[in-house]
């Protein structure tokens, strides 16, 4: 597996980029996700589950930071 940076870390850094500019965020991050599937998260977090670039408990930390700082799903 890759050496993935904390994903706590990479939202508290990247938050104001990856909600002015995803796909961007995502490429920096050098995720590899289909341009079909760029605005839709949902799908891109599959796929990066599926792929093994990213594990579920990043996952799951990324959902309670999110809630922490007040955004919902």
């Amino acid at each position: 597996m890759n050496n993935i940076p904390n994903i706590m870390q990479m939202i508290s850094q990247g938050l104001p980029q990856l909600k002015a500019n995803p796909m961007q965020f995502i490429v920096q991050k050098r995720w590899n996700v289909p341009q079909s599937i760029a605005n839709d998260p949902d799908a891109i977090t599959n796929y990066l589950l599926q792929t093994r670039q990213i594990q579920q408990s990043q996952v799951n930390s990324a959902y309670q930071m999110a809630q922490q700082l007040g955004f919902h799903r």
